[in-house]
Order: C-alpha cells, then structure tokens, then sequence
C-alpha cells in the first residue's frame, strides 16, 4: 500500500442487482470523495471487490435451483454495470472467482494466522437442518438476533451490526424450507478477539469512531470479545486451507475484510490515511475483523470510518422501483446521484420517496439547465455563441463574488475527509446556483438601455465563468453533467474546487452547448 489515501467501499454480496439503498449508503458517497481529493492533487486509491463467496449467493441459488457461480458471476456484471452507469468509478475491484491468485491469497493469508495462533479451533454448537441435511451458517439460518431481538440472519445481526456464532441465534429456522433446527456441535476455527482488547482498545480510541460505531465497540469490550468463527462446514466458497478443517470453507465476514488487503505490500509504505465506507450492519467487518488483521501483521494503520444507516424502501413501493439500473434509465446520474446524497441515512434510517426523487429532477431543470440554457442562447444571440470581448462584470458583482467566495470554503469543509457532508455540498451548489441566475437576470435588463451600448456583455462573461468554476465545484456530485458543461466551455475538466476555478473561457472561444440539458436529462 504505497499510496497517501486510501479509500474503500464495502464489498457488496453478489445475490442480487444493486437498488438505490445501495447508492445511497457508501458507494457514491465514497466516490465524492474520491474525486475531490483527486482533483485536489491528492493521491488516492479507491477500492472495492464483489463478495462472491457470501452464504446469500449460495442460498439464493439453492432456491432458484442454480449454480452458485453463475449467480454470482450474473450479478457481479451487473452490480460493476451499475456502479459504471452510477458515475461510481473504481481503481481496483477484486473479482474473487476471477482474479489471478486471489484464492491461493486468502488461503494464505489464512494458514499463516493459524500457524501464529490468531485463528484457533473451537467446539460450538450450531444450527442445522435435518430435512435438508446441511449446516445452517450464515444465509442459510433466519431467526433472532440474541442481542437486539430483530430478526436476524446467522453471524451477523443487520441491525444492531453485533455477531451471533449461529447456535445462540434465536428460533433458528432454514432459510430454503422453514424447519427449525437442530443444534449440533461443531469443530470450526475462530478468531479469538480478547487477545487484542488492549490494542483493538486504543486503535478505536485513535480512530475518532461515530457515536453509534463507537457504542457498539465499547459494548463489545465492556460485554467481553467473543470469539467469532471464519469457517464452517459448507460446499460453497474457497476451502479452510488447515486439514484439521477438511471440508469446511472460510467465512464471508473473514474474506470481506481480508479483500481490502489482496493487491497491496502489506510490507510496503502505508497509505498516510485509511477511509472506510460502509453501512452500520456491516461495520464489524470493517472496525473489528479488518483492523484484527492489519493488528495481528504488527501493521498499524490510521482509518477513519464514514458509517450510512439504512436507506429503507417506503411501503407501497413495488421492488421493481428502486433498482440502481431501472433509475438510471429514468433519470440519469446526474439526478440520482443529487437525490442519494441529499438522503444520505447518517445517525437514522431514511426513507426512500419517489417523489423526492422527481423533486431533485426538478431542480436541476428549473434551476440549474434553466439559467445555463438562457446564458448559452444569451451567447448565441448577442456573440455569436463567442464568448464575449468584455472582462467580467455586472450590478452586483461584486456581492455575488463575496457569496460564492464563502460557498466555496463551505464546499471544500462538506467535501472533505474531516467534516465529510455531501448534503451540505449539494446545498451550497443549489445556492451558488440561485444567486448567479439572480445575478443573471437582474443584468439581462442592461440590454434594453440605448445609452449602454453592449453594456450587457460583461454580465455574460461573469456567468460564464461562474459556469466554469461550477464544472470544477459540482464535480464530484455531478461528474456526468460537469464534465458536459467543461466540454461546452471549452475549459478543463476536473480542476480543484477552489476560487482558481472562477476563470472563463478565453474571450473569442466558440462554445459547444449540448443539444438538450446539462446536468440530467
């Protein structure tokens, strides 16, 4: 890991296609940040992969009577199809069933813990299903959480994100048949985490966690670490490389979090910062497993966790209305992107609305494509589409200035990684928005004065510019309708978010303005 920044988006199950709970949790949100650093001259690394080998793939297709290779391999493709489409863009996806080493990686990685005593073996009692004749671990069980009482699935609970070992899940049921099951005893290795109370302890205490992460490490030490099993008995995933394991398979928890770690020299250079995106029912992964391997290697590295709440689907809402790729189609990257960080769950659940959704549509179309529609015909008309002969200028210049001024260090604060708020960014954008287009129509009157010969054109050099800076500012929101607008400018895309991005283009420059909108469509 020799880059400066790091930063990384949970691994999602390759069960089913992505919906917009997806994109509103961290993938678009890491994206925005992503960007923001990169045109700010940072280095960065954003990474992710596919949980390939989840128990939900496997379950999913036991019922559908399926391979479990081909559904995962079928929703991989259109899970990175999405995040494409979505603007979300990746340096590196680990592709676990294609990538060249991945598995003999993991299996290492693996063996190397047992050998030094991190992963043990342990006799517990767990779930199973006697019509079925299998193991009920992970998908495979449903019943309730021991610790929170929601409903739960077995070794991870999704709403109180604490662990359950399977044999302490109430009323477990099988998934695939609904028969209660059984507890047996089984042999399956484990991560003991008491060991690491000490440094897990102060590791969290440097992290700067979010209050209800923080709540649920500081429950987890006052409660005791439990041990937590990376291994069961199973056909699907890659093979426990320890023979006294023969037949069982290592856990998705343990794959997930090592993924981040396959691609990079645990032995080299450490990113000066690490930054995980993840939603709450999969921080352990993130804040307990993860670091207990980086911990285990001696490797201490600084992480920093932006941690979504759930973006739940309001009842009602057929299933069929809020997949990633159907939105897409309606609405475009621009305005779902907008939409997802405006009801970002941070600290509460929000609800998915529809017509929330069309509202951010709006906005773009009555404000943004609006003011930049009129500039552009106000170009045509009085240039020639040139950009004008005149210096920026205008009634009330110099106000607007000082506005947009203050909206840029209000970007720069919501954009990041310290005070990370891409709702707040989303707003400032709408008001930068709101004030040039005053601006542009206050101005627009100078052409009916016959005493003020062209006294106009400096207006239109003044949004010209505006228009230029907001190809940089929105960027990381929008990056589809900013770099549209760059090309219509003629200017650079994906310049910094700072006052520098307030130039125009070169008066004299032919504009190139889209056909239809702007930002959306």
């Amino acid at each position: 890991m020799s880059t400066p920044v790091w930063i990384t988006a949970t691994p999602p199950a390759t069960h089913g296609e992505l919906h917009i709970g997806h994109l509103a949790g961290p993938y678009v949100a890491a994206d925005v940040l992503t960007r923001y650093l990169r045109a700010d001259g940072e280095d960065v690394r954003f990474t992710t992969g596919t949980a390939d080998h989840a128990s939900s793939v496997e379950v999913r297709a036991l019922r559908h009577h399926r391979k479990p290779e081909e559904v995962a391999e079928g929703y991989r493709a259109a899970i990175t199809a999405d995040w494409l489409r979505s603007g979300v863009e990746f340096d590196h996806i680990v592709r676990p069933r294609r990538d060249k080493g991945y598995g003999r990686w993991v299996q290492d990685l693996f063996a190397k813990l047992y050998a030094q005593g991190v992963i043990a073996p342990r006799t517990r009692l767990l779930p199973y299903c006697e019509p079925c004749d299998r193991w009920l671990y992970g998908a495979h069980a449903t019943g309730t959480c021991p610790h929170c009482g929601a409903a739960s699935d077995g070794g991870m609970c999704h709403e109180c994100a604490r662990p359950n070992d399977g044999g302490d899940l109430i009323s477990a049921r099988c998934a695939l048949c609904g028969t209660p099951a059984v507890a047996r005893r089984c042999r399956r290795p484990y991560v003991p985490l008491e060991p690491f109370r000490d440094t897990l302890a102060d590791y969290w205490a440097q992290a700067g966690l979010p209050p209800r992460l923080a709540a649920l490490c500081e429950s987890l030490v006052e409660d005791g670490l439990p041990d937590i099993a990376v291994g069961h008995p199973g056909e699907w995933g890659l093979e426990v490389p320890i023979e006294a394991f023969a037949g069982q398979r290592i856990d998705g928890c343990f794959e997930a979090a090592a993924m981040h770690l396959f691609g990079h020299d645990v032995n080299g250079p450490l990113p000066r910062r690490a930054i995980h995106f993840c939603g709450f029912g999969h921080a352990f992964c993130h804040a307990v497993l993860l670091p207990v391997l980086l911990l285990a290697q001696d490797i201490k590295l600084p992480q920093d966790f932006n941690v979504n709440e759930s973006y739940v689907v309001e009842e009602g809402v057929q299933e069929g209305n809020v997949w990633a790729l159907d939105l897409l189609t309606e609405y475009g990257s621009d305005t779902l992107r907008r939409h997802v960080l405006q009801a970002r769950p941070l600290g509460r659940r929000t609800v998915f609305q529809r017509e929330r959704l069309a509202a951010a549509r709006r906005e773009l179309d009555e404000n943004w494509n609006s003011w930049l529609s009129r500039l552009f015909s106000a170009v045509r008309e009085e240039c020639g589409g040139l950009a004008p002969q005149a210096l920026p200028g205008g009634t009330g210049l110099q106000i607007l200035e000082r506005r947009l001024h203050r909206g840029v260090d209000d970007l720069r604060e919501a954009y990041g990684p310290d005070a990370f708020d891409p709702r707040r960014a989303v707003a400032v954008l709408d008001e930068m928005v709101r004030l040039v287009a005053d601006f542009g129509h206050v101005n627009a009157h100078e052409r009916c004065r016959p005493s003020a010969y062209c006294r106009h054109l400096p207006a239109l050099a003044a949004q010209l510019a505006v228009a230029s800076a907001l190809s940089a500012w929105a960027r990381p929101v929008m990056p589809e309708g900013a770099d549209r607008l760059a090309a219509a400018l003629r200017v650079e895309p994906g310049r910094p978010v700072d006052w520098q991005a307030l130039t125009g283009p070169l008066p004299g420059t032919r504009l190139a303005p889209p056909s239809g909108p702007v930002f959306g469509f």
